[in-house]
């Protein structure tokens, strides 16, 4: 393992554990609801996003346990984001992670419940935080802000408009890659500068939204070229779909060439901050190289 692998395998382990720990407490009933919220959370993946947070936590030295709850409240935000984005109304997914979607084992009413209540659930934890002073709550609605209707709903929304489009239009690819995936991102990354006082922050805000669509480019050339066994859901069902994505607007070589052109911009932008920023270059380019 590389000093990168070690160093994402521990923040990952942190983000893990405070999961396990809001998994192990819940006592909400009926069963099949707690057991529905705790499938999906444990279902694993990468938890990019609650590591980043980590990670500028760590840069702009933010005490770590100021970060965790808005780290966990962000990761049940992303994980109900994915419920509801499989289910028969929205993209249609049988699989997330290797295994059945959330609605194919306890089906789709009690998905949209268990994301219904993760997000409700992560509102509060946002809540409790804000006691603490005006940059926690200026902290926790930036999060809302973000997952909301002005961010990844508004994302969500004009994704299933402009299904089956005549033509991709490049304004609204933009808008779409802007709200549905970097908003969140983007979260992770300005939280932590809010809580050091805005240190950086326009500098955090343009790297995190560049790093969003980069993630989205990515996932658009995985949608053409990865397999189930790497991304642990269907492959090719965007284009089958008539979804906007950037292989449909740019062509495949030169989705590739964005997504390189993003990713040298985001590691570019690191350069002017103090401080190590070798392990989130590193988690750069682990984003733009993933298979899954």
């Amino acid at each position: 393992m590389t000093d990168f692998d070690f160093k994402y395998a521990e923040y990952q382990k942190v983000v893990d554990e405070r999961l396990s720990e809001f998994c192990d407490k819940l006592t909400c009933q009926p069963q099949i609801l707690k057991d529905s919220l705790v499938y999906s959370i444990k279902l694993g993946g990468k938890r990019v996003r609650p590591v980043l947070m980590l990670a500028f936590a760590d840069l702009l030295k933010t005490d770590r346990s100021d970060i965790v709850n808005y780290a966990l409240a962000l990761e049940l935000i992303h994980t109900y984001s994915l419920i509801h984005d499989d289910l028969p109304e929205m993209d249609n997914d049988d699989f997330r992670r290797g295994k059945p979607s959330n609605h194919k084992v306890f089906g789709a009413g009690n998905a949209v419940l268990a994301g219904d209540g993760l997000l409700n659930t992560a509102y509060s934890i946002l809540f409790n935080e804000c006691f603490k002073g005006n940059e926690y709550v200026s902290a926790a609605k930036y999060i809302c802000d973000c997952a909301g209707i002005e961010g990844m709903i508004a994302g969500q929304s004009a994704d299933l408009l402009h299904e089956n489009d005549a033509a991709v239009n490049e304004d609204i690819l933009n808008f779409i890659h802007t709200n549905k995936t970097a908003k969140l991102i983007m979260a992770a990354c300005v939280v932590p500068s809010i809580l050091s006082g805005g240190k950086y922050y326009s500098e955090i805000k343009t790297f995190a939204h560049d790093l969003g669509v980069l993630f989205q480019l990515t996932d658009d050339i995985l949608d053409v070229e990865g397999s189930f066994e790497n991304m642990g859901k269907s492959i090719g069902k965007d284009g089958n779909d008539g979804k906007y994505t950037a292989v449909s607007l740019y062509g495949l070589s030169d989705s590739k060439l964005r997504a390189d052109l993003y990713a040298d911009r985001c590691a570019k932008m690191l350069e002017g901050l103090d401080g190590d920023t070798e392990f989130l270059k590193n988690t750069v380019y682990f984003v733009r190289q993933r298979i899954n």
